[in-house]
């Protein structure tokens, strides 16, 4: 099992806030002899009639000496279990969790950033690890 990120208690915390039931921590994708742990699965009841909505979540913080190195690691894990996703649960979408100031930063101002967003249709969402907030959903 992988070491917990050092903001995933704040992570998870402002999921249950901004309404989402935890069903997963981690959540843990068997693809045939392989094994892979995201950090947070979770679901939200979007209507009554329209069913439930289930969410991955790999959280990030981007702390590293390079922000490309961080860059590429975390977009390379996140093609790992999207591809995983797709083999177990093709109704879960995924998300990578993101300190705000980074999405606000890096995924909405700087071109290669928002490429993941466009060109990989990648998820992401901005978290305040402090006030244990949900700040921003991209896209």
């Amino acid at each position: 099992m992988p070491a917990l990120d050092k903001h995933h208690n704040s992570v998870r915390n402002a999921l249950i806030k901004d309404g989402w039931t935890i069903t997963a921590d981690p959540l843990t994708l068997q693809i045939g002899e392989d094994r892979i742990h995201v950090d947070i699965g979770a679901e939200r009841v979007i209507a009554a009639d329209k069913g439930t909505r289930k969410i991955a979540v790999e959280i990030k913080t981007f702390a590293g000496a390079s922000k490309i190195t961080a860059l590429e690691e975390a977009i390379g894990q996140y093609v790992v279990y999207r591809m995983a996703l797709r083999r177990t649960e093709p109704d879960r979408e995924l998300y990578i969790a993101a300190p705000q100031a980074i999405v606000a930063n890096r995924f909405v101002n700087r071109e290669l950033w928002k490429a993941f967003l466009t060109d990989e249709n990648g998820k992401i969402f901005g978290y305040d690890q402090d006030k244990e907030t949900i700040e921003q959903w991209l896209p």
